[in-house]
């Protein structure tokens, strides 16, 4: 590994033969020495195989070990040359984030904290195979893989204003429900308005720092101690087994196109290819799903702030800020050495931060650029940044995602034997309610890396700028 700068790290393409470009990870020098330790350079270097691949593999600071691809791993594949990899989007396709902001204060809060936290866990299911409020019959799922969170809308569940501030507006443009398996649509049909388990999560918090005064007003953040609402969740069963799915048959298209692999994880087909194709609109219909998850998230969140406070959601100012995919891939317009290009970027735990002024880029943030969004662990702080040109240039318009994990979930649970996690929270003024004591534990914040050291890098090397810290009140897990 060659350090180019304080924050940039090259694998030169002669590390192992059959790499098509460089790999490029963003990282400290502390940081750097701990993503080596599980191997995620590795997984950054294979990734250079594949066909098609522009400019370099790309990794983010909070960089870890995934599947095929490095979770924090980018990829940017030529469209009418290269291949899409399930592997560069992960089992939960479009697990993202979604910020909602209140005229609330933590003085307003904190002393119905208790009530309003029983109150989300009361009206979210949250765990693993959870069952939602809204139940839909195939005719209407298949509404909801056309036309996402604005099926929801169209159905009462939050607000137009919603899709204005969503990525893509909340719905991907080419899915196909005939492409979906009988599997996917039985995982799915009842888990709308679910959080799930795992790192998934919705928080109340509290403004702690505004760095950026213009661009945090323009998203409604206006003061230090103001109450944000934060959720975190994909595509649930659905996404899951349409990722399952289109593996299996990745696996023989790989090597039905002659494609060599160093990893059968890598497992890919031309993006112009049926193969390529089909996987595109299936994930198209699972990336719907989970922005019309969120969004019916969004709505009972609303309404549950609405019945402890016994007022409105508009009264209480509970308007979206953003949200955001972070695995997904999208096909994109984008310069490369002077020329402008199609790609298909693969993002696997890895945000786009468009800059101002991008076409892309809502109307409300066109001056200040898009809103990137990065959750942290449940007992420090998460982040609000916005998007930038160097990230244009040089990361196909991508970030990190969130802290990154640097324990794994059994060295978590071992760690935890003799501790109360929720007790330890509550100590720090942070109430939790989890579905199950072991999320906990593999949750827990030292299982993760600190995420003002990833924030810090990225904004160092340009390809976010922070604008937001906010620190957490109360927790809803799975």
């Amino acid at each position: 590994m060659e350090r180019i700068d304080d924050h940039r790290w090259r694998i030169p393409k002669t590390y192992k033969s059959g790499m098509r470009v460089d790999g490029l990870i963003f990282a400290s020098d502390a940081m750097i020495e701990q993503i080596k330790q599980d191997q995620a350079p590795e997984q950054v270097a294979n990734v250079a195989f594949l066909p098609g691949i522009v400019g370099y593999s790309i990794a983010m600071p909070d960089i870890h070990w995934g599947y095929g691809f490095p979770v924090g791993g980018v990829a940017a594949m030529d469209v009418d040359e290269g291949v899409i990899s399930p592997g560069g989007i992960g089992y939960d396709i479009n697990c993202g984030v979604r910020l909602l902001r209140t005229d609330l204060t933590e003085p307003q809060v904190r002393p119905r904290l208790k009530e309003l936290i029983d109150q989300l866990f009361r009206d979210i299911p949250a765990g693993f195979g959870g069952e939602g409020l809204i139940k839909t019959n195939r005719a209407e799922l298949r509404q909801v893989m056309l036309k996402g969170a604005q099926w929801m809308v169209e159905h009462g569940y939050g607000w137009a204003d919603d899709l204005a501030h969503t990525e893509a507006g909340g719905r991907l443009e080419m899915p196909d429900p005939d492409v979906i398996t009988e599997k996917a649509i039985e995982r799915g049909k009842d888990q709308l308005g679910t959080l799930g388990g795992g790192n998934h999560f919705l928080e109340i918090q509290a403004v702690a720092e505004i760095y950026d005064e213009t661009a945090a007003a323009a998203m409604g953040i206006t003061q230090v101690g103001q109450i944000t609402i934060m959720i975190h969740t994909g595509s649930r069963g659905f996404g899951h087994q349409t990722c399952q799915d289109h593996l299996d048959v990745m696996e023989r298209a790989h090597q039905k196109y002659g494609i060599s692999l160093p990893d059968r994880q890598l497992a890919c087909a031309p993006i112009n290819s049926e193969e390529g194709q089909t996987y595109l609109r299936a994930m198209h219909c699972a990336a719907n799903f989970a922005f019309a998850n969120r969004q019916a998230i969004a709505h009972w969140t609303r309404q549950a702030f609405a019945k402890i406070f016994k007022a409105t959601p508009e009264s209480l100012g509970m308007y979206q800020v953003y949200d955001v995919a972070h695995n997904i891939a999208k096909i994109e317009e984008h310069m490369w050495e002077g020329k402008p290009i199609r790609v298909c970027v693969h993002r696997k735990g890895a945000t786009r931060a468009f800059p101002p002024g991008h076409p892309e880029t809502p109307d409300a943030y066109k001056q200040i650029g898009q809103p990137v969004l990065i959750p942290g662990d449940m007992g420090r702080y998460s982040f609000v940044l916005v998007g930038t040109e160097t990230a244009m240039r040089e990361s196909f318009g991508t970030t990190c995602h969130g802290a990154g994990r640097q324990m794994s979930r059994k060295g978590a649970l071992r760690e935890a034997q003799q501790r109360n996690i929720a007790k330890e929270m509550e100590q720090q003024g942070i109430l939790v309610r989890a579905q199950n004591k072991a999320t906990l534990a593999e949750e827990a914040s030292y299982a993760y890396k600190d995420v003002a050291d990833v924030v810090e890098v990225v904004h160092r090397a340009g390809i976010a700028r922070k604008v937001a810290k906010l620190r957490p009140l109360g927790v809803v897990k799975g």
